[in-house]
């Protein structure tokens, strides 16, 4: 049986060193601006802080993701709205994001594709869900998996989910950490221009056999 998604989505980047006081509806709440700079300030931190920790882990250089891998950061406010039949209607079908890491505040409804099915990620108070997405993938040279996730409605209760996407640079080229790579590891991806990428991953969007990360991995 065919499902359906239905979100409403409210997004910007987040590039300007000052941000003015602006109010802004979303999902029927104002948001102030200033708020949502404080908010994103201390996330970047946070960001930051677990790259340098996948960093150690992975046996790269301290900083290795700073500069133009996390240069560009956005925040996403999806409205899902409660519906009478969940079954029929997901609030966003499942995908793998295209960015390098992807916070998300504690909300129920998101799910995580693990062992063959969808598992449902528990809502813990005052934490966060962080992501590994494509980039991330790539540049550990395959160590680290794109998490495939979907958020489901609730037949009751509307849900809110408030996203932040660490990006890279359009102009950022992608490719395996050297540190990474050796005669016994050589490379699984090829090296790509983010921008490329993106388009990519667009156009792949609704192709239920591929996807962008496979389209620049070395054929075996």
């Amino acid at each position: 049986m065919q499902s359906f998604s239905i979100v409403a989505c409210f997004n910007f980047s987040l590039l300007l060193a000052n941000l003015w006081l602006v109010s802004n509806l979303v999902a029927h709440k104002l948001i102030c601006l200033e708020v949502v700079g404080t908010y994103s300030a201390e996330v970047r931190k946070l960001s930051l802080r677990i790259l340098d920790l996948i960093c150690e882990g992975l046996g790269v250089e301290a900083g290795y993701f700073a500069d133009e891998l996390s240069k560009i950061q956005g925040l996403v406010a999806n409205h899902y709205p409660s519906c009478p039949n969940p079954s029929l209607v997901l609030g966003l079908g499942g995908h793998c994001d295209p960015n390098l890491l992807t916070i998300q505040q504690d909300v129920y409804g998101l799910q995580i594709f693990k062992g063959e099915q969808w598992v449902g990620v528990e809502s813990l108070p005052h934490a966060f869900v962080i992501n590994i997405a494509n980039q991330l993938e790539m540049t550990s040279n395959g160590k680290l998996k794109s998490a495939k996730h979907r958020a489901v409605t609730n037949s009751s209760i509307a849900r809110t989910s408030i996203v932040t996407f660490i990006s890279p640079s359009r102009e950022c080229v992608i490719e395996p950490a050297k540190a990474l790579v050796s005669v016994c590891s050589p490379p699984l991806f090829k090296a790509v221009q983010y921008k490329e990428f993106s388009d990519t991953y667009m156009a792949k969007t609704h192709d239920p056999n591929s996807t962008a990360v496979e389209s620049y991995k070395f054929q075996a």
